[in-house]
């Protein structure tokens, strides 16, 4: 991961401070992160979420509002619609210089902002808010006293977050004009929202608002635990995740990927989604995860390669028939890990080795009943299936799999099959 300086213009003249958080390899999609109220780039947040996103391969762009950080201006005084529009040129600024970003993200007012400005961003497809409230007004609650001074004197001086801040009056009244409930729902754009239910500082009925007022497909995360700043690293890092994995539909559908294939049940389906030169969506059962080759051979990192894939089948078989076993016998089988790593043996045959390491957790098994869960782990169907090799019939795309040919309920009887023994 690199992070870049990336400066760049807004509407009314001022250069705007930005980081550009970039992948290692090409990036899967371009993002723009747009912090909290009276917050820079630098807030923990920005860095985090936009550097986590970074190394699951969206490059992220983080910057400073007018009059905030190390951007020019003066705080306030182009009020709220100014964030917006300095959100506006951001995304202009990117795809001008070639990396159009599909994906807005906010964080608090800045969650507003992104909000607010979808409509401006031809190239977003997908909008993530995180502790976002529903009204910009609600930020003017954090005022407390100084706001009839603001009215009574055309500014004060007001503490937030620990740092002083002069508040004009034409940011009140900016503020107070605003409005977000059209924008939401008309806004056009796949929508994330999440917000930790302890939240102090925005609370949770702020995310029912913006989830009610927006139209599908629309998501809701909980924090859970979470602070409204994210201060915990793994709270930031999750959000990332979370987000970086839920947009991957949609941006990359918007980076120009082939339609995807429908299939039948029990069938998988692949598609190139146009990120990087290897990179897949694999969907299976109403699931979809993005499938990659690593960085070092040309891959984004951005998913499990086929050959993991491949183990993860075998491990995921092995504690599936594992567990089907001891419940039917009654066994205190507490928990199954399997490790599963391919290894290419040129010279031995075969050449292709999965070496598989499994634990089955319990205390109150005994050694006869560990060695007989060790024996149905080689009568698991993908074992079997390596073992004894398939046989690979390929043909158009035109001519999906039946649902009468669709292998789940077979594979689910050849468990079963496994699992029995001489008692039954």
């Amino acid at each position: 991961m690199r992070s870049e300086r990336f400066d760049f213009q807004n509407g009314r003249g001022e250069t705007l401070s930005g980081r550009l958080e970039r992948p290692d390899g090409t990036p899967a999609a371009y993002a723009l992160f747009a912090h909290c109220f009276t917050c820079a780039k630098t807030s923990l947040a920005a860095v985090r979420i936009s550097r986590a996103l970074a190394t699951l391969g969206v490059a992220t762009l983080r910057f400073d509002f007018a009059g905030l950080g190390d951007s020019e201006g003066e705080f306030g005084r182009a009020g709220f619609s100014g964030d917006v529009a300095d959100v506006a040129a951001a995304a202009a600024a990117m795809a001008a210089a070639g990396y159009p970003p599909r994906l807005l993200i906010g964080h608090s007012l800045g969650g507003a902002a992104v909000l607010a400005a979808a409509q401006d961003v031809p190239d977003a497809r997908a909008v993530a808010v995180i502790g976002a409230p529903s009204d910009p007004r609600h930020v003017l609650g954090h005022l407390g006293a100084q706001l009839a001074e603001v009215d009574r004197l055309g500014q004060a001086s007001v503490t937030l977050g620990g740092r002083p801040f002069t508040v004009p009056k034409s940011f009140v009244d900016d503020v107070r004009m605003q409005s977000l409930r059209d924008r939401i729902a008309g806004l056009g754009r796949a929508l994330l929202v999440l917000h930790s239910p302890i939240d102090d500082t925005v609370s949770v009925e702020n995310a029912t608002g913006i989830f009610l007022a927006a139209r599908h497909p629309k998501s809701f995360i909980s924090l859970d635990t979470a602070d409204h700043l994210l201060t915990r690293t793994e709270d930031a890092e999750y959000a990332a995740r979370v987000i970086a994995a839920w947009a991957s539909r949609y941006v990359a559908a918007a980076a120009g990927a082939a339609p995807h294939p429908a299939g039948a049940p029990g069938e998988v389906c692949v598609a190139e989604t146009g990120a990087g030169r290897y990179q897949v969506e694999v969907r299976a059962d109403g699931q979809s995860f993005l499938a990659d080759e690593p960085v070092e051979v040309g891959g984004l990192g951005s998913g499990p390669s086929p050959f993991e894939l491949v183990a993860a089948g075998l491990g995921a078989c092995t504690a599936m028939t594992a567990r089907m076993y001891a419940d039917r016998k009654n066994w205190p089988l507490e928990g199954v890990r399997v490790s599963v790593r391919h290894d290419s043996r040129p010279g031995e045959t075969p050449p292709s080795v999965f070496e598989r390491h499994i634990a089955f957790d319990g205390g109150a098994l005994s050694p006869e009943q560990v060695a007989r869960l060790f024996e149905i782990a080689d009568r698991c169907p993908v074992h079997r299936t390596l073992e004894g090799g398939s046989k690979i019939e390929t043909g158009p795309l035109e001519a999906p799999i039946s649902p009468a040919q669709a292998p789940a309920a077979e594979h689910f009887c050849e468990m079963e099959t496994a699992c029995q023994d001489e008692g039954g």
